[in-house]
């Protein structure tokens, strides 16, 4: 926590309370002459205030760097560049997994083997050479892999898009030999009486996987208005889309109490307990040398697996136009990126517990919680971020490749066209008028 400067010098270096940064600063004079001081206090160069459209960013004192801390010297090999030796490290294993006969012999596989090698000499580079993002814990080499995995994932949707629909299907099968199989339709609105009984055989695993869903997305966007409008946003897609995928079809108990008000509710108001958590949180920036005793100790290792500290979203969508149209494009890009999954797994005959589509879940979590911090920083600091973050960028060119990968496949693979008049009692004429068709749930 942030003291007073007297307190702050009157800590000797040789104190074991003190930090590696009070350390580097214990060089410093003790006192300076009040006109230093007074001018030391003054953004700009030799003291003078700079206005914002005066600011030239050639100068030294507009070279900020940001995203950076001064890191745990007790643990300096892990921030060390050691280009060479993960260069060395990273060539032998290569050399003996590719030059050694009974290794390929026992893959029999020689192309799939092939393919985990670049994908791993890849995500070796991205860790090494990536720029950090702004996240540093548990080190900034795992959101630089991260990173990388986005822009494989990118780079795979940039192939497929270019494949036509059975392709893509047939090489779905190189990755999972069960792949590449019709689906049946699955609906979820053949008996909409609000019973104890439906409710309860509507109760699945899926209610969970809902709950950790909008914690994450709670996490992600730290607002609860952000989270109940994406929320309520999905369902009325669901009703608008349910024309195309049958699984969107459901009881309205199951739209608003269920999902809405049950599992989106709980997810998101966990969620927002622990944002509240990490943001009266005591952040303490100390080192693991400068720690004693085991308890200390371990605490400030499993800190390590937590924010090194936190930042509350405060979006204010009506400040300006800029907010404004950055508040509307998250909420639909939020949006697009809840149904792409949906689509997908539909068209490449996914099942929804299948690894593949908990992968992409899992990995567009992880890579929008930098993305929406950049994101945030960029609006509404601009002359700290100059330019939109990478994990940004590369995230909304992934969502905007699923999205025309989705309308190129889709074409003639949903012919059933969107009802003209749509309302509660136009959605119950149409589900009935499918149920006759339709299967028990249970079988």
């Amino acid at each position: 926590m942030p003291r007073n400067p007297a307190e702050h010098h009157a800590v000797s270096s040789a104190s074991p309370l003190t930090s590696p940064v009070d350390e580097i600063e214990s060089d410093t004079p003790l006192a300076h002459p009040p006109e230093i001081q007074e001018q030391s206090s003054l953004p700009g160069l030799d003291g003078a205030p700079v206005r914002w459209f005066d600011a030239d960013r050639k100068e030294p004192y507009t070279h900020i760097h940001p995203f950076q801390e001064q890191h745990d010297t007790s643990v300096e090999f892990f921030y060390k560049p050691i280009t060479l030796t993960a260069l060395g490290v990273g060539f032998t294993i290569l050399a003996y997994v590719a030059m050694t006969q009974d290794v390929l012999r026992e893959g029999q596989e020689k192309q799939r083997i092939g393919v985990y090698a670049a994908v791993a000499s890849f995500l070796l580079f991205s860790m090494i050479q990536f720029r950090d993002g702004p996240f540093i814990r548990p080190h900034p080499a795992f959101w630089r892999m991260v990173l990388g995995i986005n822009l494989l994932y990118e780079l795979a949707l940039v192939f497929l898009l270019f494949q036509d629909l059975d392709s893509a299907r047939s090489m779905m099968k190189y990755l999972d030999p069960n792949l590449g199989r019709p689906l049946p339709e699955k609906s979820y609105a053949e008996n909409c009486d609000l019973t104890v009984d439906n409710v309860w055989n509507a109760i699945d695993i899926f209610c969970l996987a809902h709950a950790l869903g909008w914690f994450g997305k709670a996490l992600i966007l730290r607002d609860y208005w952000f989270c109940w409008i994406l929320s309520v946003a999905f369902e009325f897609a669901e009703y608008s889309l349910q024309h195309q995928l049958a699984n969107f079809a459901e009881c309205w108990w199951d739209h608003w109490i269920l999902d809405v008000l049950v599992c989106n509710w709980l997810g998101t108001y966990l969620g927002m307990k622990c944002c509240q958590y990490f943001e009266v949180k005591g952040y303490i920036w100390r080192g693991f040398r400068q720690t004693r005793g085991i308890r200390s100790k371990t605490k400030r290792v499993i800190s390590q697996f937590s924010p090194h500290d936190w930042t509350t979203f405060k979006w204010e969508g009506t400040a300006s136009f800029m907010h404004y149209f950055t508040v509307v494009l998250l909420l639909a890009v939020f949006l697009a990126a809840e149904l792409n999954p949906f689509y997908l797994k539909a068209l490449l005959w996914m099942e929804p517990d299948h690894p593949f589509v908990i992968a992409r879940l899992m990995g567009v979590f992880l890579c929008a919680l930098p993305a929406v911090r950049e994101l945030y920083q960029y609006v509404n600091d601009p002359r700290r971020a100059v330019r939109m973050g990478q994990h940004v960028w590369l995230l909304l060119a992934t969502i905007g490749t699923e999205m025309l990968a989705i309308t190129k496949w889709s074409q003639g693979q949903f012919p059933e066209p969107l009802p003209r008049s749509f309302g509660q009692p136009a959605a119950r004429r149409y589900l009935r008028r499918h149920q006759r068709n339709g299967k028990p749930k249970n079988a």
